[in-house]
């Protein structure tokens, strides 16, 4: 795998914040986004970085997978905290703002939020204490780089967004999941997502996809959502 190539989108790019609310099973959860999407692409630095890496801020919204996850990550019988084993550790990949991640701190999990762009972990890390929640970790992370340790649990909505980072993403699973780990990808049926089932098949994981949808009835998106594992070893 390559370094890590990390980004960060300076505030003057972003525009200010506004709050939203973001409802995930019946649950509101607040967040705060950049307030100037529109201009965001035509700032220096944000072409620089396209120039240099084809980077995109798109963290700056959010995105219907991200609903779909944190919807997946509610559904999920995690196993109950002991004095022995302690929380579960989950990482979020491309955190953005961090909706999926908070919700997995609901869950009981300890969440590190990692984006590529260390200004969306910054505001990830506010949206979770935003929402009362001030035990996690962050950490700026490229899935095109070789992971540094192994996480029981690994999250991440619309991260394939682009072809290019899919084999990166099936490379990090191999590299990042123990064998008794548990991977939740959520996509939102994007074109350039669809070869990932079978890159995971020819990788050797055992997938279950189930189809998620969201957004209000008449303008719902759809998607699917990866429930990735090794299969059972002898």
């Amino acid at each position: 795998m390559n370094t890590a190539r990390l980004h960060w989108t300076p505030a003057d790019a972003l525009g200010g914040m506004v709050r939203h609310s973001a409802v995930v099973h019946g649950r509101a959860y607040q967040y705060d986004r950049p307030v100037g999407l529109e201009k965001l692409f035509d700032h220096p630095a944000v072409q620089a970085a396209f120039n240099a890496d084809e980077y995109i801020p798109y963290w700056a919204d959010l995105w219907p997978a991200a609903s779909m996850l944190a919807e997946a990550i509610l559904k999920e019988p995690w196993a109950p905290r002991t004095a022995t084993t302690g929380l579960l550790q989950a990482i979020e990949l491309g955190c953005g703002l961090g909706l999926s991640g908070i919700v997995a701190l609901e869950c009981g999990l300890h969440v590190t939020f990692t984006d590529v762009d260390a200004a969306a972990v910054q505001l990830a890390a506010h949206n979770a204490r935003l929402n009362g929640y001030t035990e996690f970790e962050t950490a700026t992370v490229d899935i095109r780089a070789t992971p540094d340790r192994h996480w029981p649990v690994i999250l991440a909505a619309d991260v394939l967004y682009e072809a290019r980072m899919l084999e990166p993403l099936v490379q990090f699973l191999r590299q990042a999941m123990p064998p008794n780990g548990i991977a939740l990808v959520g996509d939102a049926d994007r074109i350039s997502a669809r070869p990932f089932r079978g890159m995971l098949d020819d990788a050797g994981f055992l997938v279950i996809t189930t189809v998620a949808k969201t957004g209000a009835r008449g303008s719902q998106t759809r998607g699917v959502v990866y429930r990735i594992t090794w299969p059972e070893r002898d």
